[in-house]
């Protein structure tokens, strides 16, 4: 399956716009809509005509495929505020938030995918058998079994990897084999709700100096005697079985923790070929906070490999600022990746109901949580009514409904040439393996790789070529098949 930029922008019916508030018989809710239960909205107002689906009934479905007054989200947002009354279709402008109609939108969007995906059959690769994708055909097999929710792995010069479970485990892989202990000496870490053990990444210069830098939920007691945590970063050696010579490389100051088990704690770490690292986190469930440059929860952070912070940081001269910060207005970026060839950073984040994004991260950029946003709230109800403002950066593409991304990596192997430099992209909710062309910042075509294999946390490609998927108890080997896709774009 191949979609265009952004996802699940193909069209419905033009009845849809008037099945999103109007059925002839019935008028909208007041309450409902101050409460933005757009759900509720539907159910009670348009059901009866369009069907409880959306699928049709005495009016029109609006899971079809024809527009007449364009399917993009602003045209569809101005449909509704404008209505037609010559073709029936009242404007709700004066009656309805600006917000609510934007929270109409995302909802059409969401019955859309809901309905588009179950009309489609999506590759679930067994193992050892050949599979077809767009470009080349490929086998999944489990190279390593026997683990619980692994998060973040690595490779090592001498042929060994490295896997992190969120449960807070660390294990060495040796041969293909997971070894049976877990590294000892790891901090004491958060592992409740999204909290956990994250990235680990090797130093670029691992065979000389051996650093390994861990980010992790880090657990603290407060001055009331409070659990807290923070995403933190450390670096140490791995000797014998066991970390040794840690270092911090960042920690937040304690009383800028926040109550442990908690959310968006990002955890996602990269180098570039200066040598500096980057790592994300998230903005812990406080939304104003990732628009507070005093605060180091909601951005993407920048040093040098040995937690000094670069003389050229955006922020380093503000002392209101915490000056590590490259980049702010984040709400949970859990992926983070450089292109190979242009040295470009981009950053996947979690939005909130709908509005997952993919983000050229740039120097002293904001990303726009909360002020702007794709998504609504969980509840349903309107979390802005604004998707740009001055000041605030796009993102290069955003999906709605969310797909809960994750990892992602480009690819810069031998084993699929065709893919050269794409960039592939791990889901949770949507447990899809993604393909992504990326050129000149902008995504031109993103394909499903596979479905259905469980929730993915992480894709990166191994020494060998292949590429290495994280699901949620095991880490399968995507290699290429005996016979190549050979049709032309």
């Amino acid at each position: 399956m191949a979609l265009n930029r952004p996802p699940f922008r193909s069209p419905t019916a033009f009845a849809s716009l008037v099945a999103m508030l109007v059925c002839t018989s019935s008028v909208v809710s007041a309450q409902a809509v101050r409460t933005g239960r757009i759900a509720t909205v539907y159910a009670e107002n348009c059901a009866s005509c369009h069907g409880d689906k959306m699928q049709g009934a005495q009016a029109p479905s609006m899971l079809d495929d024809i527009w007449i007054n364009g399917g993009d989200d602003e045209s569809l947002a101005r449909s509704i505020r404008n209505g037609f009354p010559d073709k029936g279709m009242p404007a709700w402008g004066e009656k309805i938030a600006e917000k609510e109609i934007r929270a109409m939108v995302i909802y059409m969007r969401e019955q859309r995918a809901l309905f588009q995906n179950g009309q489609l059959e999506f590759t679930k690769p067994a193992d050892s058998v050949a599979a077809k994708s767009f470009l080349h055909d490929y086998q999944v097999n489990t190279w390593v079994g026997g683990l619980n929710e692994p998060w973040g792995l690595c490779f090592l010069p001498d042929g060994r990897a490295l896997v992190t479970e969120k449960k807070g485990k660390l294990f060495v892989i040796e041969k293909g084999k997971l070894q049976s202990e877990p590294v000892r000496g790891l901090p004491d870490i958060d592992t409740g709700g999204q909290a956990g053990l994250f990235d680990v990444v090797p130093h670029p210069r691992y065979a000389k100096n051996g650093w390994l830098y861990l980010a992790f939920s880090d657990l603290k007691k407060n001055a009331e005697g409070a659990s807290v945590s923070m995403t933190r970063i450390i670096r140490g050696k791995l000797v014998g079985g066991a970390l040794v010579e840690q270092q911090t490389i960042f920690q937040a100051p304690l009383e800028l923790y926040r109550p442990a088990g908690g959310v968006h704690f990002g955890g996602r770490m990269v180098f570039d070929r200066s040598g500096h690292l980057f790592f994300t986190i998230g903005e812990r469930g406080q939304q104003a906070h990732a628009q507070d440059l005093g605060r180091p929860n909601g951005k993407v952070h920048r040093l040098h490999d040995d937690g000094r912070v670069p003389k050229d940081n955006p922020f380093v001269k503000d002392p209101k600022a915490m000056p590590s910060i490259w980049s702010y207005g984040h709400r949970n970026p859990q992926g983070l990746a450089l292109h190979p060839v242009t040295g470009d950073l981009f950053d996947v984040e979690h939005g909130p109901r709908g509005g997952d994004e993919l983000n050229w991260v740039q120097k002293s950029r904001n990303y726009g949580w909360p002020v702007i946003s794709y998504g609504m709230n969980y509840d349903g109800s309107t979390l802005t009514e604004l998707t740009a403002k001055e000041g605030m950066e796009q993102p290069i593409v955003y999906w709605v409904p969310s797909l809960a991304v994750c990892g992602m990596n480009f690819y810069t192997g031998s084993e699929f040439p065709k893919w050269k430099n794409h960039l592939f992209l791990a889901t949770l909710a949507a447990q899809e393996l993604r393909r992504l062309e990326v050129v000149n910042g902008k995504v031109v075509y993103q394909e499903i790789l596979f479905k259905n294999l469980g929730r993915i946390r992480h894709v990166i490609g191994g020494p060998d070529g292949a590429l290495y998927v994280l699901l949620p108890n095991r880490i399968a080997r995507l290699s290429a098949a005996s016979t190549q896709v050979t049709s032309a774009r």
